[in-house]
């Protein structure tokens, strides 16, 4: 299949993945951002017990009652509970516990006094007021009750989920399997960051780039690093990943030039699902199946592998992972600038969006990586759009932005 609309490509590839299913018991501080594999409900109520928020005295409210600075009630007391320890016995009536933050308030109390509201001295205790029962009081299940669901399948965990789950207990949660992806960009002429730079040679910016995107995503992807531009040799290495990952993503080698050897290597390592989409940049993107995993081979130029990796490669991520997060969403918006040039055929167009309007660099060609820092939005531009004057409505793309 060729010259595939956007949306036909997307839908494509979405039929040829396959959503993770797999699950792995991972200990609680390793789950931050996975995907639960299923419910987790309270077991009991958090706190378990009755307790008491601040540091002071407990014993029962009722004997206070008609008491006064004039005419003060008196307590003996009878032990000393701090958070940790428990007090077994029930406290009689007219006797009271000293108690610090968090104990667990005994059988027979229903109420907390500040020390410093109070009198004490030895083992007897004045509370020169009356007090409500149930006055600094904090209840068994005030937190959390038993049987209330901490959190669903298919949440991605946070921080907070984290901390909730620790508070009942739980060492250890069941998750989806992670996401395997591997990524590695072809080409002779690429060299990496620290290498010395040669005549004709350039710098590996596209594989760092996707990378890193991916890691912003949520996902850890294997760094193949750079294939050469020989198919048999850049066929055996990604045939080394054949139903190890999900998807293998490459960057280059996708056009019609001599040493645009991907077409080649989808033949030998699998079947090909299709070549081109109608869009620009990024147009000559390719797909192919190995096995369980998918191929997915994107331009070689900067920001036409930015913009399909964003816009095609992006949500098969979603679909597998089960993170409908990190979709691109559309949206409209105003130009504050102007774009001088006709499309003839669908042009996605870098750009920074705010407050529902969007600025356009200065620059656009699709080799361009400069003007892609800030960039949160591209513009979409339907086939036989002319010039774009300034204060236009125009469709855009919003990408996932990490918070």
């Amino acid at each position: 299949m060729q010259d595939l609309a956007l949306e036909k490509a997307v839908d494509l590839l979405r039929t040829h993945c396959h959503r993770v299913t797999a699950v792995e018991e991972v200990p609680l501080l390793s789950a931050l951002g996975r995907i639960l594999a299923e419910d987790y409900v309270a077991e009991f109520a958090n706190p378990p017990f009755n307790r008491s928020p601040l540091d002071g005295y407990t014993f029962a409210a009722e004997c206070t009652a008609g008491h006064s600075a004039d005419n003060p009630a008196s307590f003996r007391i009878i032990g000393e509970e701090c958070a940790g320890d428990y007090f077994a016995r029930a406290v009689p009536e007219g006797c009271a516990l000293r108690i610090m933050t968090g104990g667990a308030i005994p059988q027979g109390c229903n109420c907390v006094v500040r020390q410093e509201d109070v009198t004490a001295d030895g083992e007897k205790l004045v509370v020169p007021f009356s007090i409500e029962p149930y006055t600094n009081f904090c209840y068994a299940g005030e937190d959390i009750k038993k049987g209330t669901k901490l959190a669903k399948k298919g949440a991605k965990l946070t921080a907070a989920h984290i901390g909730v789950l620790a508070s009942m207990g739980y060492a250890t949660v069941k998750v989806l399997r992670n996401l395997r992806i591997a990524i590695a960009s072809t080409g002779d002429e690429l060299l990496q960051p620290g290498q010395p730079l040669s005549p004709g040679k350039i710098y590996n910016s596209n594989l760092y780039l996707l990378a890193a995107r991916l890691q912003e995503l949520g996902f850890t992807p294997e760094v193949v690093g750079i294939l050469p531009d020989d198919v048999a040799e850049a066929a055996r290495v990604i045939a080394g990943f054949r139903d190890k990952v999900d998807v293998f993503l490459t960057t280059g080698g996708v056009s019609v030039g001599k040493k645009d050897i991907m077409h080649g290597v989808a033949a030998k390592v699998g079947q090909r699902l299709f070549w081109r989409v109608s869009m620009k940049p990024g147009g000559p993107a390719l797909a192919y199946t190995m096995g369980e995993t998918l191929g997915l081979a994107l331009s070689g130029n900067p920001f036409a592998s930015y913009a399909t990796f964003e816009l095609i490669a992006v949500p098969v991520l979603a679909q597998i992972s089960g993170n409908d997060k990190i979709l691109p969403q559309r949206a409209q918006a105003v130009l504050t600038d102007a774009f001088p040039k006709e499309s003839k055929g669908r042009r996605f167009i870098r750009a920074y969006y705010e407050n529902g309007r969007v600025r356009l660099p200065e620059q656009h060609a699709s080799g361009s990586l400069f003007s892609v820092v800030g960039c949160n939005a591209f513009v979409d531009i339907p086939a036989g759009t002319g010039k774009l004057a300034k204060e236009t409505e125009v469709d855009i793309v919003r990408l996932y932005k990490v918070k």
